[in-house]
């Protein structure tokens, strides 16, 4: 028996070297090397198989295939507008998040109106159909609890589903590799082939992935450029509000949102998350401020809250929950330099409030306003909404769909906008009074006069 070769792969990008390095010399990530037993395949293709078939672009015939709604209208946004036939999934998120929940509601209404099938590897039939009971769906779902890769595909050509869940992709396992299930070359081998199914079936296949500690997917890099669409599951387990964003989707836009809330029947969409992220006391308070920002095609209004204090280190610290940390010292400093507002000897702390994350320059207005709030222990008044890209020599510059971001600040009751110049709106807006500065002294100006 011929002696087992070891390698080692990286569990980023799936790259073998046949010496343990600190970095992998593919995609020069730190310690992601693992030991692992080369695998030995059947060759698939031949060396003198036959050249395929070449067709021209304009000889092809494109024809739009209609969507198939799930049911919920938050996970269609966010899909959009639906599952597409031959399109495969990859649904991650936090270990209780509720990925099973939402599946197991999404196929439930989907077995009304088309075939589906479960593929569970993690929990028993038993286990599953407890779930259903407490979220109260009646639908008879067919079930499969198996793990072998072979045995999933065997009862898919047999069953014929249109759309399928395997939960999870990290338990699937092929007989052909010695590895085992959860290891790199598992679940690149897993993916593939499934994948090559549903492009061959035209079924849809969701598929569950776990996260890392760092809040990626676990598994080779290469599983999301395998698959079609990569949604992320994110919420705090201390709330009950779940968001879940597309990062990758070849079927629709990138970084739509999508806002649930977990009741004791399932997640529930929120149709509109602006009121759910301000919810807040009545009373003006010093460092809290509201920016319009932008996920997707839905504007959404989010408060920003800022403390400022006098730091007791000779390091003062800068913290930011669900804002980029990097982009508050930048901010910090223009404040410092264009707009005569230092920060250097305080402490300052910086939330998006509600959880959700924000990583678009419209914030950067209003995360300077909040902080100078905080720093004067002057408040800004409750029904003025802020957004806006601070640039290095302290200029306002305009963003994307500013009218849009009126317009629904002016539907939550807002009265008072300040934003860049260039996207003050061209005609009147019906009950708000919109005032545009062109720098950061502008707007600390009009900041003063409240």
């Amino acid at each position: 028996m011929a002696k087992a070769t070891t390698l080692y792969v990286c569990a980023q990008c799936g790259g073998q070297t046949s010496k343990w390095q600190g970095q992998c010399p593919h995609c020069l990530a730190w310690n992601t090397l693992s030991e692992t037993v080369q695998e030995t395949r059947p060759r698939r293709f031949s060396a003198l198989a036959a050249s395929g078939e070449v067709v021209r672009l304009t000889d092809v015939q494109a024809v739009e295939t209609p969507r198939l709604a799930t049911g919920l209208a938050e996970f269609d946004r966010v899909l959009g507008g639906g599952l597409v036939g031959g399109g495969v999934v990859l649904l991650g998120g936090d270990p209780g998040i509720g990925k099973s929940t939402l599946l197991l509601q999404a196929l439930a209404d989907i077995n009304a109106r088309a075939k589906t099938l479960y593929v569970s590897g993690e929990e028993s039939a038993a286990q599953i159909a407890l779930r259903g009971n407490r979220l109260g769906l009646g639908a008879a779902i067919p079930l499969l609890t198996e793990i072998r890769l072979e045995a999933i595909l065997g009862t898919l050509k047999a069953e014929q589903p249109q759309v399928a869940v395997i939960d999870s992709i990290q338990t699937v396992y092929t007989e052909q590799l010695q590895s085992a299930p959860g290891s790199v070359a598992q679940v690149r081998e897993c993916a593939q082939e499934l994948t090559r199914h549903a492009k061959q079936a035209g079924i849809t296949i969701l598929l569950v992935g776990h996260v890392t500690k760092e809040g990626t997917l676990a598994g080779p890099r290469v599983l999301e450029h395998i698959v079609d669409t990569v949604l992320y599951f994110e919420g705090d387990t201390g709330s009950s509000f779940r968001l879940i964003r597309a990062f990758k989707n070849r079927f629709g836009a990138v970084n739509e949102l999508g806002v649930f809330a977990m009741t004791d029947k399932g997640l529930k969409g929120v149709a509109n998350p602006s009121a759910l992220f301000l919810q807040r006391d009545d009373r003006e308070a010093p460092g809290s401020c509201v920016v319009v920002a932008q996920e997707g095609t839905r504007p959404l209004l989010v408060e920003i809250q800022a403390l400022v204090d006098a730091a007791h280190a000779p390091n003062p610290r800068r913290l930011t929950v669900g804002l980029d940390g990097n982009r508050l010292a930048m901010l910090l400093a223009v404040l410092h330099r264009h707009g005569g507002v230092p920060c250097y000897d305080q402490d300052v702390f910086v939330n998006a409030v509600g959880g959700v994350k924000i990583t678009e320059p419209a914030v950067d207005l209003a995360v300077a306003m909040a902080v100078v709030s905080s720093l004067r222990s002057q408040p800004i008044p409750h029904k003025l909404a802020v957004f806006g890209e601070v640039g290095l020599a302290g200029e306002i510059r305009p963003v994307q769909r500013g009218q849009e971001r009126l317009k629904e600040a002016a539907k939550l009751g807002f009265t008072q906008a300040l934003c860049p110049k260039a996207n003050l709106p061209k005609g009147k807006i019906s009950g708000m009074e919109v005032k545009g500065v062109g720098s950061l002294a502008e707007a600390l100006e009009y900041f003063r006069g409240l």
